[in-house]
């Protein structure tokens, strides 16, 4: 079947045949891209959709290069969705922002208003005395879900402009009982983990 009886055979071939090819690299490219986060979660069930879905979008797009050799166009509209397909891989991954992240975070100044503030907001936190270039220091480890990382990265500015963090990607963690940034749903979190006795 003719899907373009009736057009221009040239606006077929220099403009709707490198459109499709366009879009359907950018759609496997960036099926790729998720998929390949979904694989470094260690997603079983995703993954393989993901990389099905790619391969057949993929198929579709390499065949109408091959009939179209000669063509110019189809060369530009490969490489060109191949790069676009990367870029709004990228931007879809960070607007679902998967998974959770290690925060860490060095203080030279007394951290006893941060802590105060981060499990004020539900988060679950170990606090380490260490020992910098430049004598002591505060060091705090933290994980949290990549979706409020922003949330968490405001109240260490806030606390000190100065505070130097680091931020890493997690594949799995053994507990995610992660409070939701309720100041009171977080202290009833915090006082389940660490129940605190009424003196007589």
């Amino acid at each position: 079947m003719n899907y373009f009886e009736g057009i221009d055979p040239g606006i077929v071939e220099w403009v709707i045949i490198p459109a499709l090819i366009f879009l359907a690299r950018i759609c496997d490219v960036t099926l790729g891209t998720l998929r390949i986060v979904f694989i470094s979660k260690g997603d079983k069930v995703i993954a393989p959709l993901l990389g099905f879905l790619e391969v057949l979008i993929w198929l579709i797009a390499i065949t109408q290069v091959m009939e179209n050799l000669n063509n110019v166009a189809s060369y530009l509209a490969w490489a060109g969705g191949f790069a676009t397909g990367n870029f709004l891989g990228l931007r879809v991954e960070q607007k679902l922002a998967l998974g959770q992240a290690v925060v860490r975070v060095i203080t030279v100044e007394p951290a006893d208003k941060l802590i105060e503030q981060l499990t004020g907001h539900g988060y679950r936190l170990t606090s380490v005395d260490a020992r910098g270039t430049r004598g002591k220091v505060n060091l705090l480890f933290m994980i949290v879900k990549r979706k409020k990382l922003e949330s968490v990265i405001d109240i260490i500015r806030n606390y000190n402009p100065q505070a130097f963090y680091s931020i890493e990607d997690v594949r799995s963690v053994s507990e995610t009982d992660i409070s939701s940034n309720n100041t009171k749903d977080g202290n009833k979190s915090f006082r389940k983990l660490f129940p605190l006795r009424k003196g007589k």
